[in-house]
Formats: structure tokens, C-alpha cells, sequence
């Protein structure tokens, strides 16, 4: 059996295959910034249905956000050969599966605007990280950190308009004390301000919300897109829930912008599983 997964910082999807059928799950995030060996293994060991195939798995390809440090790679392969005691371990960073979702063999620039948020230039084959992926203090831009970072101070500020002030405090009833509680004295940080964006969805044609959309797609642009020379000449392509519940407005900002927008994908793990499975030639064999 092979398991492919695709994690972010709040979530971690996973596909199984073998030759009888194809399964899917989902987990909580797994972040080595935010999680170590053992975090791993608990929280593989909650979901019954990947312990029930555990000693099955033959191969696992893990892709997922802060795996590019070799440290960070490290503490990752650890946990997975712990919990699949019988398996080859495959990690890489969730850049790189992205790439493999949206671009397949063409080169472009793949995109995560997810709970984070970050860009790499894609030859078809490989990835080439640059300066990004500063995470959610130093950058994230455009992502639901960055954007509930934006709904708090707004709010807490109180430059978030009237209307839109009182129907958020009705819906979080927070304080300075718990914002500040959470962000400096509880784990997954990155996670609770992603939180605060969804408060976005169900007002997104507030001119408040739009103009905050706009400006953070503008400001991705800026600091990430612009950084390679040939930038107008690559189609950018997007994972993450950021990017796909946004993608009118994301799409707009970027037309201004005179740059293309190739696809966009919510989950990227169907993307990725297909392309592992054929890379490793089990799809034409199943043909």
C-alpha cells in the first residue's frame, strides 16, 4: 500500500492506495515548527482508520509546510517511521507538492495561499525555493494568517468599520487578554489568527473586506511574485483555501497586474497522488 499526504499547519489530507481500493483521510496539521516526533505519532494514532492500515503501508510520500529545513525534514521522517514501522519514507516540502498538483511537467510558479503562504519557481521537475516562506511573524502574505492578523488589529484597533465591528465581536466575544493569550502563550499560534479570516467569507462584498482582499493579494504580489525577473512570463498556479474561496478577487488583482493565473486548487493531495502514482508507474499498471 502506498500513502501520499499533503500537510498544512491546520490540516493534513492523506490518499492510500493498493490495488483493491483507494482510501482517504484527513488529520490535524503537521507543522515541525509547531510539532515534534512524538506529536507525529499521536496524532496519527487518533485517526482509527490510518492506524487500522498502518502495518499495510509500503511507502509513504509526505509533502508538507516547514519540511525543507533539514532539521525541520528530520523530526517529520522520524515520526513516520515510528508510526509505519514497515515503510520507505519519502518527505519533502508542500512547495514541491503543490507544483506537482497544478503544473504536473511544465514549468510556472507554484503558489500556496493557505493558512501560510509562499512561492517557488517550478522547471517541471524541481523546485527552487528562494527567500520566502518567512512564516506567519515575518510574512505569510495574503494568507488566512495574514488576513485574520488583519481582521484582530482592525478590530481590536477599532478601525474596523461599525457594522462590521459588532457583528464580529458577536461572533468571537474575544478581548486584548484572550488574543493575547493565544498568540504568545498557546501552541499553533499561526492557526488561531487563521481563524479570525474566515469571518471574511460571510462579508466579502463589504467594501471593508474587499479593500483587505485586495491590498493582501497586492502586497503577495509585491513581495513574492515580483522577486523573479521572469515573472510575467510564468503562469502562477495556487493551492490553498485562501486562493480558492478568493479566487475572483485574487484573480482580478493579478489581471491589473497584467499576470496570469493558471489553476487553482483548494486540496492539492488528488493532484499529488496521481503524480506519484504515476511517477512510480502504478497508474499504468492498474490500466
Amino acid at each position: 500500500m502506498i500513502l501520499v499526504a499533503d500537510s498544512g499547519s491546520s490540516k493534513t489530507d492523506w490518499m492510500a492506495y493498493s490495488p483493491s481500493e483507494t482510501l482517504s483521510f484527513s488529520t490535524q496539521g503537521i507543522n515541525p515548527y509547531f510539532a515534534n516526533a512524538q506529536d507525529v505519532v499521536r496524532i496519527l494514532s487518533k485517526n482509527k482508520d490510518i492506524s487500522a492500515i498502518a502495518s499495510q503501508v509500503k511507502e509513504v510520500y509526505f509533502f508538507g509546510a516547514g519540511c525543507l529545513n533539514p532539521d525541520k525534514h528530520e523530526i517529520i521522517s522520524n515520526g513516520l517511521s515510528s508510526f509505519f514501522k514497515n515503510a520507505f519514507i519519502s518527505v519533502d516540502h508542500d512547495l514541491l507538492g503543490s507544483a506537482y498538483a497544478t503544473c504536473g511537467d511544465k514549468k510556472g510558479l507554484a503558489c500556496i495561499l493557505g493558512t501560510g503562504s509562499n512561492i517557488a519557481y517550478y522547471d517541471g521537475q524541481n523546485v527552487y525555493n528562494g527567500k520566502h516562506g518567512l512564516g506567519y511573524i515575518l510574512g505569510d502574505e495574503g494568507s488566512g494568517t495574514y488576513f485574520g492578523k488583519k481582521m484582530l488589529i482592525s478590530f481590536l484597533h477599532k478601525t474596523m468599520p461599525a457594522d462590521l465591528r459588532e457583528i464580529f465581536e458577536e461572533t468571537f466575544q474575544i478581548t486584548k487578554d484572550i488574543v493575547v493569550e493565544n498568540i504568545y502563550q498557546k501552541p499553533f499560534p499561526n492557526s488561531y489568527l487563521a481563524t479570525f479570516s474566515r469571518f471574511m467569507v460571510h462579508h466579502r462584498q463589504h467594501p471593508f473586506i474587499q479593500k483587505t482582499l485586495r491590498d493582501g493579494f497586492q502586497e503577495f504580489i509585491d513581495s513574492n511574485v515580483k522577486d523573479y525577473k521572469n515573472y510575467k512570463t510564468l503562469e502562477c498556479n495556487f493551492v490553498g483555501s485562501i486562493s480558492y474561496y478568493y479566487q475572483e478577487e485574487l484573480r482580478a488583482v493579478f489581471a491589473e497586474n497584467n499576470l496570469r493565473i493558471g489553476k487553482t486548487l483548494q486540496k492539492p493531495i488528488e493532484g499529488i497522488f496521481e503524480y506519484i502514482l504515476k511517477r512510480e508507474g502504478i497508474l499504468e499498471k492498474a490500466g
